[in-house]
């Protein structure tokens, strides 16, 4: 799916901070953020996502992308912040919320470097990003959350075996 329309490089972009890197989100897909709240654990979901939070009487799923993406968990701080997204979840749209180290703008990419992910010198898992842009001097990762969330499912699978 093509959240990002078809010329990457005019669409709008939330750009928040994840490990020290700069990473994108399709502003089209941002319905809020919000400081961090209460969350309330849920122990038999995958590890990224095993959190609930209330948004505004709804209850909504809270991933960790930093687990998601292979980096230590770290207790949140003043700059940390709850990124609540509508996404295609299995065809349905489905309300998630995201945690970022930081966000910084809405804003453009400078360019679009790439939307062939390499599989080999690449950190993260190539179906989790959706292109490699430039904003500012600094590569950033445009990510493909419908990805990252689909493939919940098979994590918590992963995780029973």
């Amino acid at each position: 799916m093509d959240i990002m329309g078809s010329d990457m490089q005019t669409a709008r972009i939330l750009t928040v901070g994840l490990g020290g890197e700069v990473f994108a989100i399709p502003a089209g897909i941002v319905r809020e953020i919000l400081d961090v709240g209460r969350v309330t654990r849920v122990p038999t979901a995958p590890a990224f996502v095993c959190n609930l939070i209330n948004v505004r009487g709804r209850v909504v799923p809270l991933a960790n992308l930093r687990l998601r993406f292979g980096m230590p968990a770290v207790e949140p701080t003043m700059d940390t912040r709850t990124v609540v997204l509508e996404i295609d979840l299995e065809g349905e749209p489905t309300t998630v919320a995201v945690l970022a180290d930081k966000v910084y703008e809405v804003t453009q990419l400078d360019e679009v470097v790439s939307t062939d992910v390499p599989r080999i010198g690449t950190r993260w898992r190539p179906e989790f990003v959706a292109a490699i842009g430039r904003r500012n001097g600094q590569f950033v990762m445009v990510l493909d959350i419908d990805e990252v969330f689909a493939a919940a499912g098979e994590v918590h699978l992963m995780e029973e075996s």
